[in-house]
């Protein structure tokens, strides 16, 4: 080997390992920074030494992809869970001694009614009576409140993420441009790499999105339904939100590029994301508890109702629990908004102007045909005594509750509680289950693409020493040079 060939071979490595220096450096500085991959330098040997090719990253596709899914259903869990969850505190449906579901107070009523007939002619039994049939409207309305103002932050919370993917599309747009420009000329893009990987990841919180890659890094984001989000350019999310949602008001859909992809008729309906998990709180799970707390309300009109005494077959008649225009007791269909309309008759609440008396002997519909105690005997108890047992006798229902078409009161508002407990767990398991997922995977992400800075700072004292090593090179055959020189002089 000559020392020409000899002194290009040692100046080549010195910049070789000055390239690799400054991306080592690179990486320290990015060492536990969260979407920050690991960078390598493109080496190659031959006969003629090393070359620096360019600057690489770290990757793992399989893992990325497998995080991206992961998000997305964590999200749509967690939207679900933490509504029921707010829905359970309000209720106090965990406490089981101050627990304010239709099923706990239904049964204190009864204890109420029951105490009263023991003592039919006692005014605070009456007023104790009265008062728990109280708390039972007010329980109602607070749940239909509850339920309603979940249906309509979980509007307003597809409308924030839908506004959060158009923004997001839009950077990835041009993060995506510029990549695919540094990658044709040969550019390091591998920072842009990063920035769009953090995107995508923010992105999957939203929606569920799979990915393509193309020549020149492009990539194409579709839906986790196969709808187009990205190709080249980014696909236009549309969603109106609703002022009110009010018992029985459907929300809107939520469209890419005029294909509807949430709520019935969806012809490819997203599978994951906090956009998914919205839908499906404000369209299936809160809908869905309000329609049984309306049949409840229903139920306890019917099953309180009064009958006609008179023998004339008069229909049945609102008695301690009535609703605006109720002209006589409903029938076994469906009254949408009905928890959030019952109220206490006035006419046997005291507090309303009305009289307590009523509750023992009937005709709170001011119908004396249907007045069981037409002589008001202070001690009659049949008409109470018939009160406690209505909870427990078989009504029907509409089957549209999902509860069954035949029932009691209580077992039927029993079903409801449990029904709600049930979403709650499923919600809830889904949830730790997606968060341990998310977990481990970002964990084997980063061992696999992240920054190691003890890898960093050995591969760093090892490149200091090939600098070294071929810089005493590039001496030895400086000095082989002046000595031939001075040879030759």
């Amino acid at each position: 080997m000559s020392l020409s060939t000899a002194g290009a071979i040692a100046l080549r490595s010195l910049g070789v390992v000055s390239s690799q220096i400054s991306v080592a450096s690179r990486n320290v500085s990015g060492a536990g920074v969260a979407g920050v991959s690991a960078k390598y330098a493109k080496v190659v040997h031959g006969d003629s030494g090393v070359a620096f090719l360019g600057v690489a990253r770290a990757t793992d596709v399989a893992l990325f992809r497998n995080l991206l899914s992961a998000n997305a259903h964590q999200e749509s869990s967690t939207v679900v869970a933490d509504a029921l969850t707010r829905i359970d505190k309000a209720l106090n449906l965990s406490d089981s001694q101050n627990s304010r579901s239709p099923s706990s107070l239904i049964s204190k009523l009864k204890s109420a009614l029951q105490s009263f007939s023991t003592t039919p002619q006692n005014e605070t039994g009456a007023q104790l009576a009265i008062s728990s049939a109280q708390d039972l409207v007010s329980s109602m309305h607070d749940a239909t409140q509850a339920v309603q103002k979940e249906r309509t932050s979980a509007d307003a919370g597809i409308a924030a993420a839908v506004n959060d993917v158009n923004e997001i599309l839009g950077k990835f747009a041009t993060v995506n441009s510029q990549i695919v420009y540094g990658s044709a000329i040969g550019a390091d893009v591998t920072d842009a790499l990063d920035q769009r990987d953090a995107l995508l990841t923010d992105l999957s919180k939203r929606i569920g999105v799979s990915t393509v890659s193309r020549p020149n890094n492009d990539m194409v984001l579709y839906t986790d339904s196969g709808v187009t989000l990205f190709e080249t350019t980014p696909r236009k999310l549309s969603f109106q939100e609703t002022p009110t949602l009010s018992p029985g008001v459907n929300g809107a859909a939520v469209y890419i590029d005029g294909v509807q992809v949430t709520g019935p008729g969806a012809p490819l309906a997203v599978r994951s994301g906090s956009i998914l998990g919205l839908t499906h709180l404000r369209d299936d799970v809160m809908p869905q508890y309000q329609t049984q707390l309306d049949e409840i309300a229903r139920g306890l009109v019917v099953a309180f109702s009064e009958h006609d005494q008179s023998g004339g077959g008069g229909p049945d008649l609102p008695g301690l629990f009535t609703y605006p225009g109720a002209a006589q007791s409903p029938p076994a269909t469906l009254i949408p908004g009905l928890a959030g309309q019952i109220v206490v008759n006035a006419t046997v609440d005291p507090a309303q102007g009305g009289d307590a008396t009523l509750l023992r002997d009937g005709g709170a519909s001011g119908n004396p045909a249907y007045v069981s105690n037409p002589s008001h005997a202070p001690g009659y108890a049949d008409h109470l005594i018939s009160l406690v047992n209505v909870s427990a006798q078989t009504m029907a229902f509409d089957p549209v509750a999902g509860l069954g078409a035949t029932g009691t009161l209580e077992s039927f508002s029993a079903a409801s509680n449990g029904w709600l407990a049930a979403q709650r767990q499923q919600a809830d398991n889904a949830t730790t289950y997606y968060d341990a997922v998310v977990s481990q995977t970002t964990q084997a992400l980063s061992n696999a693409t992240g920054v190691n800075l003890d890898d960093q700072m050995s591969q760093m004292l090892a490149l200091e020493n090939s600098y070294q090593a071929s810089a005493k090179l590039l001496e030895a055959v400086n000095s082989m040079f002046d000595s031939l020189f001075a040879a030759i002089r």
